[in-house]
Order: C-alpha cells, then sequence, then structure tokens
C-alpha cells in the first residue's frame, strides 16, 4: 500500500516544524512562519470534489497539490490514527471501524473505535506516541479544533492525545479557534469537521443535503484563509471518499457465507470477519466462490503478505484482525445481521479500495 497518505503528510508538516523522527515524505518547502493548520474535511473524497467543487469558487482559488491515497481501511477512525501518529495501521493498531477484542471471551466483544469502550485503555490500545506529543515535548503549539463532544474521548486519547484541545461546533467557533492557535510562532493546529461524512452517509453523495454540507466546508475554507495569521500555511485534505450503496448482502443466518462465522466486524466496505477456529482456509474459499468478482476475501495471513496494513503488522494488530477480511468491490455493501437497519438505510459508504473511497484531495494555501 502506498505511503503517500495521511501518516506521510503529517510526517511532513511536523518535519518542517523540525520534530525529531520525522521525514518530510511529501518533499514540502519549508515554512519560515513556522505556523501549520491543517483542515481534515471528513469524507471529501477526491471524485466528489472534482464532480461537484466547481460549484464553489474557493476550491479554484487554493493550490491544488498531488492527491493523497487513504490508508486500509479507508474508514475515519485508522485514516486519522495514521495522522495523529505518523505510521500506518498494522503499526498503531486500530484497523478499523469494529474490530474484536482479543481474550474477551468466546465469541468476544467488539470495539467500536469511535464510540469506545470504557473497559479498554486507549494508551494501552493505542500505545505508539503521537506526533502531537512528540511536537509538544519539542516545544510546539499543538491545538485541536473539533467538536466539543470529541473531547477526552477514548478515540481522540488513544489516536489524537497530546494537543490542546479547543472544543468548537459552529463554524465561526472553529475560524476564531484556528486564528488564536496560530498567533504564536511555531505553532501547528488540527481542525476536524464531519459535516460532510455525516451528510454522505445519510443521503449520499451529490444528495441535496450533501451539497449543503459541501457549502458549509467551502465557508469554512474561504475564512480560513481570509483570516488566519501571515506566515500560517493552511493544508486541507480528508479521510477518505465514499460510494454510494448498490447491492446490499445481509449476513444473515440464512446466508451461506456465516457458516463457521462467530462474530462481524469492521464495516459494510471492509468486513473483519472471525471465524471458529479451524474453519479458515474453508471459510475463505467459501466467501470467495460465493462472492466472486462483488468482493476481494483475503485470509489474515493472506491480507498481511498482500500489505494492506503496511509492511509492518504488529503482534496487537495480528490479534485484533479478522480471520477473514472481506472488501466489497463496485457499491456493493455487506450488511451486519445485528445492525441491517442501521446499515441499510445509509445511502453513503466506504472503508474499501475502491478509488472513489482511497483518493483524497491536498489543497495548499500559504496566507
Amino acid at each position: 500500500m502506498t505511503l503517500q497518505g495521511l501518516a506521510a503528510l503529517s510526517n511532513s508538516i511536523f518535519s518542517g516544524l523540525e520534530i525529531a523522527g520525522t521525514q518530510n515524505e511529501l518533499g514540502l518547502a519549508q515554512n519560515p512562519g513556522r505556523r501549520e493548520c491543517l483542515l481534515l474535511i471528513d469524507g471529501m473524497g477526491l471524485a466528489a470534489l472534482e464532480k461537484y467543487g466547481k460549484q464553489f469558487p474557493i476550491f479554484q482559488q487554493v493550490n491544488s497539490l498531488p492527491s493523497l491515497t487513504s490508508h486500509f481501511p479507508s474508514t475515519t477512525a485508522t485514516n486519522l490514527s495514521s495522522l495523529g501518529t505518523g505510521v500506518l495501521p498494522g503499526v498503531h493498531g486500530m484497523l478499523g471501524y469494529t474490530v474484536r477484542v482479543p481474550r474477551s471471551g468466546e465469541p468476544g466483544r467488539l470495539l467500536n473505535s469511535l464510540k469506545w469502550d470504557e473497559r479498554v485503555d486507549p494508551v494501552i490500545w493505542q500505545s505508539v506516541p503521537t506526533l502531537f506529543e512528540r511536537a509538544s515535548a519539542q516545544g510546539v503549539n499543538v491545538s485541536h479544533v473539533a467538536a466539543k463532544r470529541y473531547e477526552g474521548s477514548g478515540f481522540t486519547q488513544a489516536a489524537l492525545r497530546g494537543a490542546k484541545y479547543i472544543g468548537a461546533n459552529q463554524i465561526e467557533d472553529i475560524v476564531k479557534a484556528g486564528i488564536g492557535a496560530m498567533e504564536p510562532e511555531n505553532s501547528f493546529a488540527y481542525l476536524y469537521i464531519n459535516h460532510l461524512d455525516h451528510a454522505g452517509h445519510e443521503d449520499g453523495v451529490g444528495s441535496e443535503n450533501w451539497l449543503i454540507a459541501l457549502d458549509v466546508v467551502a465557508t469554512l475554507i474561504t475564512q480560513l484563509r481570509d483570516r488566519l495569521p501571515k506566515g500560517t500555511r493552511l493544508w486541507i485534505t480528508a479521510d477518505h471518499g465514499m460510494i454510494n450503496a448498490g447491492e446490499k448482502i445481509v449476513l444473515g443466518q440464512d446466508n451461506p457465507l456465516m457458516a463457521d462465522v462467530t462474530l462481524v466486524g469492521g464495516e459494510p466496505r471492509a468486513r473483519h470477519i472471525y471465524l471458529r477456529q479451524g474453519s479458515v482456509n474453508e471459510s475463505v474459499l467459501r466467501w470467495q466462490e460465493f462472492l466472486a468478482n462483488r468482493a476481494s476475501v483475503y485470509s489474515k495471513a493472506d491480507a498481511i503478505a498482500a500489505g494492506l496494513f503496511g509492511e509492518q503488522v504488529s503482534i496487537d494488530s495480528h490479534d485484533r484482525l479478522g480471520d477473514l477480511i472481506a472488501i466489497p468491490n463496485g457499491e456493493v455493501v455487506l450488511v451486519d445481521p445485528f445492525r441491517v437497519k442501521e446499515e441499510s438505510k445509509m445511502v453513503g459508504h466506504h472503508g474499501g479500495l475502491v478509488e472513489s473511497e482511497t483518493a483524497i484531495p491536498l489543497l495548499f494555501h500559504q496566507n
């Protein structure tokens, strides 16, 4: 898998702030102003931006750099963890929306990476020091601006710890917080907004609701461009894109795929499937034959060998991965039998390897 994702971007930005152990993988120019502001728009895929972005002037007014590629799975928990740590999923161990907690009994319980579980210590679960922690320890003013509800969450503690958290729910509050965070020299601010992702899940990419959300995003970018202090570099990117669902395959008990399945993790476009001991080879063949060209199906060993989670896979990551990894092609989604209502009504999905999910923009403006 390519390294030119959010791990490479965050490493490159922090390298410009001279953080030890980072590398300028993207070859970014130096910034004498030493003020770096990174705005992440959840769900703003490159394909959708190219199709609909022309309606909003700001997207032609900022600079477009070579696009990035979402790490696998192309989902928020995994990619924000790569941004926060600067390492690939196999190392940080945030391997999807839900994964099984090792040694949690049979069939075990799933950890929802975004909602968390108070029985799991986030710093132990994701033990790689974050770039935010490292930069703060080396004298950089590091800020994290996002909705108030995320402050102190398990996910924030796991993937994005180490920054001064500034809760901001409204666009004007986000802009004000970003301006304040950039006032000191030698500063980094991470700004996050998920309006577009929410609209995409609810009504689909290109829907009226989605376009309204893209307008909100355009307003935010415009205000940041116009108001951030001199010497600030504004980076704008995303964690993933999205597809609108086509065929829906429910993994119910009457589905032959479910023989030997003990637990269904992941999400509809990137499934971690946990199996009864000794049934992996048979199950992989069953899934491959049933789904044919509708999905790519890997055993855990084959997924690791293929580098889906990066060149390195830690012992913890190995233990959390599904015994079988199923990645739908096209617009197919694999619906969890215990979340049929919730997952079936969602229009937009992500997590897989289709280009509209994985290609993400990198936009830039220098104040």
